[in-house]
């Protein structure tokens, strides 16, 4: 197996390598479920929070600045009254909906086999 260039600059495994807070952002479950309630598009931030039950509205904008920030996200903020403001996908971002959707559908399709472990460890 060789190497890719991008894996020697970063390497997760370091304890000092920057890639363990992207490895951190993208494996919180509000970055999984947000990426994916942005899938149709633009969207307002209430209905994102609908959309992802059970976030509260301070984590909800603590997570949706971090996406932004790390360049997986756009907010867009329209000169109106009430004021508009929408959160949508950057391409980067899009990258990311592949595999959030395959560790989303794997945890949906091996949730029952996980429940029957950890019942039987209690």
């Amino acid at each position: 197996m060789t190497t890719s260039p991008a894996r020697e600059i970063w390497n997760p495994y370091r304890p000092d390598c920057p890639s363990r807070r992207l490895l951190d952002r993208i494996g919180d479950r509000w970055t999984v479920l947000i990426v994916g309630a942005l899938d149709a598009g633009p969207t307002r931030f209430s209905a994102i929070g609908t959309r992802v039950g059970g976030i509260s509205q301070k984590m909800l904008a603590q997570t949706l600045r971090g996406l932004e920030a790390d360049g997986l996200v756009n907010r867009t903020a329209y000169a109106e009254v009430p004021p508009r403001v929408e959160y949508e996908l950057t391409a980067l971002g899009r990258s990311l909906q592949v595999p959030l959707q395959a560790l989303e559908d794997w945890a949906v399709e091996n949730m029952s086999r996980v429940a029957e472990h950890q019942k039987a460890a209690s």
